[in-house]
This record gives C-alpha cells, sequence and structure tokens, in this order.
C-alpha cells in the first residue's frame, strides 16, 4: 500500500491532511521558527538547524532568516549556496540547488500545485513537481520558480520574473511569463 507521503513525493495527487504529513510539515515549521529567532552571531546553531531542515546542505551555505519552506527534508542546496531575507519554498517534491546558487530577497520555489478543476481542488487534493536550478545561478528578488522547471547553468533570473517553464544554461530571463532577455558568454 502506498503512503500518501510515498504519492506526494512521486508528484501524485495526495492528501495534504494525512497525519504523518502534518506531522512533518509542524517539525518543519518549528525548526523554521527556531532558525528564524537566531541571533546574528549564532552561526553554528544557524548550521546545524539547516542540517537538521534540509536534505543536503553545502559547505558555506546560508540562509537569511526570514525563511519559510514546507518540509524542508525536500530542499537540497550545494556549497556557496545563499537565499537573502525572505525566501520561501514550498518542497512538497525536491527543489535541488547546484553550487554558488544566489536568491534574492523574496524569491519563492514552489513545487506544490493543485488541480484546476474546481470540484478537485475544494476535495483537497494536491500534487507536486520537482524543481531543479543548476550551478552559479541568480535568482533575483521577488522572482518565482513554479512547479516543474528548471533553470541551466549561470542563468540569471531577473527580479520579479514568474518562471513557467525550463531556463537553458547561459541567459537572462526576465518578465510575467519569463522569457530570455539576453544569452551569456558561455565559460
Amino acid at each position: 500500500m502506498t503512503t500518501e507521503k510515498e504519492r506526494m513525493l512521486r508528484g501524485d495527487p495526495y492528501d495534504p491532511f494525512d497525519p504523518q504529513l502534518v506531522e512533518e510539515r509542524n517539525r518543519a515549521r518549528s525548526l523554521t521558527r527556531w532558525y528564524n529567532d537566531t541571533e546574528e552571531t549564532e552561526a553554528e546553531t544557524r548550521r546545524a538547524l539547516l542540517s537538521e531542515l534540509f536534505g543536503a546542505v553545502g559547505e558555506n551555505a546560508f540562509v537569511e532568516p526570514p525563511f519559510r519552506c514546507d518540509y524542508g527534508a525536500q530542499i537540497h542546496v550545494g556549497n556557496g549556496f545563499f537565499a537573502n531575507f525572505g525566501c520561501v519554498m514550498l518542497d512538497v517534491c525536491e527543489i535541488r540547488f547546484g553550487s554558488h546558487c544566489l536568491l534574492g530577497p523574496g524569491a519563492h520555489v514552489y513545487t506544490a500545485t493543485h488541480p484546476l478543476d474546481a470540484e478537485a481542488r475544494r476535495e483537497g487534493v494536491e500534487f507536486g513537481d520537482p524543481v531543479t536550478v543548476g550551478d552559479d545561478v541568480w535568482i533575483g528578488g521577488q522572482a518565482v520558480l513554479n512547479p516543474g522547471v528548471s533553470v541551466g547553468d549561470r542563468a540569471v533570473v531577473a527580479a520579479g520574473s514568474v518562471v513557467t517553464k525550463d531556463v537553458p544554461a547561459d541567459v537572462v530571463v526576465g518578465g510575467n511569463p519569463a522569457r530570455v532577455l539576453k544569452e551569456l558568454e558561455e565559460p
């Protein structure tokens, strides 16, 4: 028998009010509350809390409080990751960042989504689609990465952009929906 968590992680419709999922979200909220309440001088405490919250944390990764997430365990960040104030990650499916990624203030990453059909939404089911971000990516402030997108290495997502489809490597995208504004020189 498949659990609701297994269904969620596969991206299948699932019941978000399943007791195991509620307990895991509550755990993440406690950890993020503790993290957000730390002092600037508590670098080791912050590192320990991120390591407990996230599925994987690379060296020199840093998240500026306040930060919010659904579960935390599906978030994987590489070396040199930096998220500025007010970032949100809805991680019902995996969110994977490569090394040396930068997120501007208020950047949001969503894997969670809902049925388009109103009756199905009323039933409360949800599903998700993973988000993958390559190495050396800069995501500007207030940008949104929607479920299922991938962002290629060295790409730049302009502030305020809404990414609804995959972003190739070595480009600048911007707008709503985001589109390629400029190609960057490959290294």
